[in-house]
């Protein structure tokens, strides 16, 4: 499955989380993954979604400016270590990981997301 990130721009005062997770959630729209960071009082929430689509329409409908960027999915076991493993794949071929979310977790492994500023190489070395 394809994955996108949104790179969502919100005001930094309260509720513009809710009402981007209300947005979302009155379009059908289910969050796979989530996380915000604030540079200079510059608030971002990145997002994966289960339907970019809709999340795109939703959100472009609302006058909501976001950026999209394409996400790679990787599952490996879920014990210590695995990630580092992962992330040294990357980084020998000269790729840094730009963000990274956990998916989730079932049966003794672990879905983790990146986005990354060469996904090509990224998903050579991942192979």
């Amino acid at each position: 499955m394809t994955l996108k990130e949104f790179d969502v721009y919100v005001q930094n005062k309260p509720g513009e989380l809710a009402k981007i997770c209300e947005l979302l959630g009155a379009n059908g729209v289910n969050i796979k993954a989530i996380a915000s960071e604030r540079a200079n009082d510059k608030p971002m929430i990145r997002i994966v979604t289960d339907d970019e689509a809709t999340a795109k329409s939703a959100l472009a409908h609302s006058g909501i400016r976001y950026d999209l960027r394409d996400v790679i999915s990787v599952r490996m076991p879920d014990r210590p270590g695995e990630l580092g493993k992962v992330a040294r794949k990357l980084a020998r071929v000269m790729v840094n990981v730009d963000s990274i979310y956990i998916l989730g977790k079932e049966g003794g492994a672990t879905e983790i997301a990146f986005t990354v500023d060469n996904a090509m190489k990224a998903q050579e070395a991942l192979k």
